[in-house]
């Protein structure tokens, strides 16, 4: 690793910056370096200002960059590259079922857990067994990007699917659920899999899915059922309130979608429809109707 570069990634370790955001500085750094002296900021300015990409990476190269510019005691004009706020799609409960069907132990497993605690993939990595309560099905991450710490609730169907994923494996306490896997593993995984569904049901709308939509399926569904923001606020480990706002408006946006319609003929189905996310609606000739968005 070239020594300008290193002094800057040095810098950062000692400041306490998260691994993720040092890697990804780096990355960054080695784009542009490739293509600039990283000594003269006009030309590395000039470079950005000719990309044919979208804002959102020019700005990810500014902010990198200008890290490199503090530690190496250089000067320039930081430009400011706006990136429009855009909703996020939320996908059908069974399209992300589709893809779990279609994915290996492994990957079925963390995509159930990401649609059941909408943790962030860095955040679904980075959790140890001592982490979760297999008991109680719950999970006690480390929130990143300094949000409030939580508790989430997995599903008995998920939990049964993560006792089994266990039972196949030698982990210990201190040990990652995922092994190996990093962020960037999981979502390389997840896009193979689930274009893999996509061409096999003949439904192209799937390959629109993505990894991070499953946390904003989590938030929109924990809204529409508790309808407290605060709390969805605390579950999505968020710091300002206004991040969580957005789902009220989706849902706002969602009411006439459809439902999955569900009859209970007894106390167990009644139990099983709610565990899985069920709703009780009303009741009819002694049977119990229950529904969940699809």
């Amino acid at each position: 690793m070239p020594t300008n570069i290193f002094k800057v990634l040095w810098e950062l370790k000692k400041n306490g910056n998260a691994d993720t955001t040092i890697k990804n500085i780096s990355k960054a750094l080695f784009v542009l370096a490739d293509k600039c002296n990283l000594d003269k900021p006009e030309s590395v300015k000039e470079f950005i200002a000719t990309l044919d990409r979208k804002n959102g990476y020019k700005r990810q190269l500014c902010y990198s960059y200008n890290k490199y510019v503090k530690v190496h005691g250089l000067t320039w004009n930081k430009p400011n590259y706006h990136v429009s706020s855009k909703m996020p799609k939320i996908p059908q409960e069974t399209q992300i079922d589709c893809i779990i069907a279609n994915a290996s132990k492994k990957l079925a497993t963390a995509i159930s857990i990401s649609r059941d605690t909408g943790l962030r993939p860095i955040e679904l990595m980075n959790i140890r067994l001592r982490d979760v309560d297999l008991s109680k099905g719950a999970i006690y991450p480390e929130t990143a990007k300094h949000g409030s710490p939580r508790v989430l609730k997995l599903k008995k169907s998920t939990l049964n699917m993560l006792n089994k994923y266990l039972a196949h494996i030698y982990v210990e306490l201190n040990d990652n659920l995922f092994g190996t896997w990093t962020s960037e593993t999981y979502g390389k995984l997840f896009r193979h899999t689930r274009n893999k569904t996509a061409e096999k049901l003949a439904d192209m709308s799937i390959k629109g899915i993505r990894l991070y939509d499953l946390r904003h399926f989590f938030a929109t569904m924990t809204y529409y059922r508790t309808k407290d923001i605060l709390f969805v606020k605390q579950q999505m480990g968020h710091k300002k309130i206004e991040t969580t706002l957005v789902y009220t408006q989706l849902l706002q946006f969602e009411q006439d979608d459809n439902y999955t319609c569900k009859v209970a003929n007894t106390v167990k189905d009644a139990t099983d429809l709610i565990e899985n996310g069920f709703e009780y609606v009303t009741e009819m000739d002694g049977l119990k109707l229950f529904r969940k968005r699809k």
